[in-house]
């Protein structure tokens, strides 16, 4: 239905490394539903900040798939918070980048994050193209479910999404109650607002013998691996899993020499502030030897650290989809999550992983020894972790995503009355 498509990612750059910093599931989201639109023959232009001097202004990706980094403000030291004070700028550029283009070269812009929201309504106004967007995470939600220790979304952020929800042609949710939260705290027109689930890249992300990946990983045959795989920042919530695994040991002190907690990431947000946090309170807990902390690694190396999991860990304290409990369960491995957000539809409890309703670690512990006491239930899950996974597809998110696209073109026409 389009020739060429607009994405704005300006905070984090698709071409990034998930897993610390900004990057993460965005990150995956935005570079996997760009490879499918243009699998279609759909050409895409990925608009994020540059960061560095290096990168060069235009870099191709793939088939269809131009990034474009602009220039906005110094390249490093400039934290997110700092980042709307650079929208102007910011915006004037990916109008220019269009403007060298005949009219009507991009037929949607899809922006990501409120930030991106912001850049993609003037967009929208000066091209005449309809404005979809897709929030990942949303201020009043976070808020409400507040990370110990964590800063609150500060009110420019919450205005902002507002202005942006107000704005848009379309917006994507993840889940239904992503979709729930825009009509309810954002005030969302619903005939708006469409569902569409991201994917797992089921190539990558797929059953691998636990032996054979142990291997490669130099991790113990018969150990019990307890990973978790994410940012390191409050709301991802990596504490929640060291403190269970405390009372774990402190339950049962045999276990100490099969434990294996590898943390695969790098710090984020607010745990930029105290990098080592973790690290120190896996030593206030006395388990610094059990925990292996783990840089962030590509997406094929993360595959392998699920494979060769007992089980993976997702204690956030909300997730607006939760893509590593996707990711892990396409490789076979059961997931324990907390039961927030879009990881009540990820994960379904007892088919596919265990769902955890609180954060309280005496909880989590029980919750991870049911797993590791019972090979039954382990095999159970794993199989219907396999079939949950296939559930989700990039395909299938490129295709529902093309739908609502040419829907609010549609709808953008007919307010217009044109057609």
């Amino acid at each position: 239905m389009t020739d060429r498509v607009a994405m704005i990612s300006l905070h984090t750059s698709p071409l990034d490394q998930p897993g610390t910093g900004d990057a993460g599931g965005m990150n995956v989201y935005v570079i996997e539903l760009a490879k499918r639109i243009a699998a279609r023959g759909i050409g895409v232009d990925i608009f994020t900040r540059a960061t560095a001097s290096r990168l060069a202004p235009l870099v191709e990706v793939g088939e269809n798939i131009l990034v474009r980094h602009v220039s906005a403000g110094p390249f490093e030291g400039l934290s997110k918070s700092e980042l709307p004070g650079q929208l102007c700028t910011f915006a004037r550029e990916v109008l220019r980048a269009e403007a060298a283009h005949d009219a009507g070269h991009y037929s949607a812009v899809h922006s990501h994050y409120w930030l991106s929201g912001q850049v993609g309504a003037l967009a929208r106004d000066r091209w005449g193209v309809p404005l979809i967007h897709s929030m990942h995470t949303m201020a009043k939600v976070k808020n409400d479910a507040l990370a110990e220790g964590d800063s609150p979304e500060p009110a420019a952020r919450v205005l902002g999404e507002e202005q942006v929800v107000a704005a848009a042609d379309a917006l994507i949710a993840n889940t239904d109650l992503e979709a729930k939260q825009l009509i309810n705290l954002y005030d969302a027109d619903p005939s708006r607002v469409e569902v569409v689930h991201p994917g797992v890249d089921l190539d990558v992300f797929r059953p691998s013998p636990q032996a054979d990946a142990r291997r490669r990983l130099g991790l113990a045959a018969d150990a019990h691996v307890l990973l978790f795989a994410g940012r390191i920042q409050p709301l991802k919530a990596p504490d929640v899993l060291l403190r269970a695994v405390a009372v774990l040991l402190a339950r049962d002190p045999q276990l100490r020499s099969r434990l294996v907690v590898p943390v695969v990431g790098g710090p984020s947000g607010s745990g930029l502030e105290h990098p080592t946090a973790l690290a120190d309170l896996a030593r206030d807990l006395g388990i610094a030897d059990v925990v292996r902390f783990v840089p962030p690694v590509s997406q094929s190396v993360l595959a392998e650290w699920c494979a060769a999991a007992t089980l993976v860990a997702v204690p956030s304290y909300n997730e607006s989809f939760g893509l590593v409990a996707v990711e892990a369960q396409a490789t076979g491995t059961p997931v324990v999550a907390a039961a927030v957000g879009g990881l009540t539809t990820v994960v379904r409890d007892g088919y596919s992983g265990l769902l955890v309703d609180t954060h309280e670690p005496g909880d989590w512990a029980s919750t991870i020894k049911r797993i590791l006491d019972d090979e039954a239930l382990r095999a159970r899950l794993a199989d219907g972790a396999l079939l949950q996974a296939r559930e989700f597809s990039w395909e299938r998110t490129a295709e529902c995503t093309l739908a609502v696209y040419a829907q609010a073109a549609e709808m953008m026409r007919r307010e217009a009355g044109v057609g």
